[in-house]
């Protein structure tokens, strides 16, 4: 066999299991191109079919899979439930069985194809509600690393709570589902009940994602059940940086759990660090295609162009939460009140009334549409390009860590209205540990976010000091991606000792 075939066959290659929805399938995708730029491995991502076909609408789900332009290749392996899960009419509880039972035998599949076409898989990597992975590549003899896509204080709050270290536990339970209640976690700083996941303070038995606690609790006892059969525990590839949790990587590790912060894990980043040139804005138009939903053109990038420097209010509460209409309306009010200009994404499962809708000055047939005065509305766009954009000086967001990372790598504001599952914890980061943003006060009879509380935040979030705040962790969050920064030492290190036959 000539020396460079041997060498070929020989490479390195990574998958990456991801759930199909959007918050997983972007920091997937994003570590899949790190990997790619810090080892030259071979990357291939892997996510459900019916994510698979709303990002390449033109590709097979079967056989080579899709090639992107970074050199990523994709290719789906199925739930089960290939035409997508519908909320109304699936069952959550049924589809992790489902997804278990299919996606074992057909991720499997993907292996053994990967491996017949002579590009073996090396090393599995998967991420959240998907522990089952871990025992896939364990029957295939492969090693598997978690990819922990929310912050390390999540983990290790998840950590405490299902090994009742430190009484948390019984300290939630008696809180009463008092917000306010403190809460101390071994090795965090203090915190209150609303800073913790709902998963462990506000999920009932009868909540449709009360599977998701299972799901964590399962995820733990893999972390921390030890050494079976010769196996060694999973290493935890983590999306954040040293400085930015060092208490929770600290007791993460004192507590047995390997963890490796190699974040922020943003593409655009790596591409500044590749030496890409031409400033943010160009690295994310390079870096962005695929997402699960349509964009708005780009008009709305125009209209940015023609605003001023920081000026700009853009609103976005992600791929998953749905407003009420009382929300939609209290936006609208407190941002036409505010006199700023702003962009809104609103998407259209979100356009639930044609009242709300026709006051916005939207059209049916899901275009784009100007607010009169100083908005634009639109169904989806490209976040990065925006929070990258001159012209943009605060973010309102439901703080999902994707969007949290990438308004602090972005230097960006922002102004907290967290609902469900991390999100709370990830607005006490930015509010009470960075201090890059505010937390927003909401109704206590239905949560919303009301005009009179945005725009006193919006003012708060635009102001000198928080604005300072933001430009230094821009900098420590770009230091720690780039070459030579911790979390780019950190993923050698990694990597190195994979090669080298080492426990991961």
């Amino acid at each position: 066999m000539p020396a460079m075939e041997e060498e070929e066959r020989g490479r390195q290659h990574f998958l990456i299991v991801t759930y199909p929805a959007q918050g997983h399938i972007n920091p997937a995708r994003h570590l899949a191109r790190r990997l790619l730029r810090a080892t030259g491995a071979r990357v291939t991502v892997s996510t459900a079919v019916s994510g698979y076909r709303k990002m390449f609408p033109g590709a097979a789900a079967d056989g080579e899979g899709h090639v992107d332009g970074a050199g990523v290749r994709y290719v789906p392996y199925s739930d089960g439930y290939d035409g997508g899960f519908d909320l109304a009419a699936h069952d959550h509880a049924d589809y992790m069985t489902q997804v278990k039972l299919v996606g074992s035998a057909t991720l499997a599949g993907v292996l053994a194809r990967l491996r017949d076409a002579g590009r073996p898989v090396t090393l599995v990597v998967y991420t959240l509600l998907l522990s089952w992975v871990a025992d896939v590549a364990r029957d295939h003899g492969l090693p598997a690393a978690l990819y922990w896509i929310q912050p390390a204080a999540v983990l290790a709050v998840y950590l405490h709570f299902f090994r009742g270290t430190g009484g948390v536990g019984r300290a939630i339970k008696a809180a009463g589902g008092d917000p306010w209640a403190p809460i101390a976690v071994p090795g965090l700083p203090p915190l209150k009940i609303r800073d913790l996941p709902s998963f462990i303070t506000a999920t009932s038995d009868d909540d449709p994602y009360a599977f998701v606690l299972d799901a964590f609790r399962d995820l733990i006892d893999k972390l921390t059940c030890g050494d079976e059969e010769g196996d060694s525990r999973p290493v935890v590839l983590a999306n954040t940086f040293d400085a930015m949790e060092p208490e929770a990587v600290a007791t993460l590790r004192d507590h047995g759990i390997d963890v490796v912060p190699v974040g922020p894990v943003l593409s655009f980043l790596d591409d500044d660090a590749a030496g890409g040139g031409g400033g943010d804005a160009a690295a994310a138009e390079k870096n962005s295609s695929n997402d699960l939903f349509e964009q708005d053109g780009k008009g709305y990038l125009e209209w940015l162009d023609a605003q001023a420097e920081g000026s700009v209010v853009y609103v976005s509460f992600g791929s998953l939460s749905t407003m009420s209409e009382r929300q939609i309306q209290e936006i609208a009010r407190g941002m036409e009140s505010s006199g700023r200009p702003f962009l809104w994404v609103l998407r259209r499962d979100n356009r639930n009334s044609s009242e709300v809708v026709a006051s916005l000055g939207l059209g049916g047939g899901g275009e784009k549409k100007k607010k009169e005065g100083v908005g634009v509305v639109v169904e989806w766009c490209d976040q990065v390009r925006v929070l990258s954009h001159r012209a943009v000086g605060c973010f309102v967001t439901h703080c999902g860590w994707n969007s949290t990372l990438e308004s602090v790598a972005c230097g960006v504001p922002v102004v907290c209205a967290p609902q469900w599952t991390d999100q709370g914890t990830n607005a006490w980061i930015v509010a009470e540990r960075l201090g890059t943003g505010v937390r927003a006060a909401v109704s206590e009879k239905d949560g919303v976010l009301e005009a009179d509380e945005l725009r006193r935040c919006v003012d708060f979030a635009t102001s000198e000091m928080v604005r300072a705040k933001a430009a230094v962790w821009r900098n420590k969050a770009r230091a720690a991606a780039a070459e030579g920064g911790s979390s780019e030492r950190n993923l050698r290190a990694f990597v190195g000792n994979l090669l080298a036959g080492g426990d991961y």
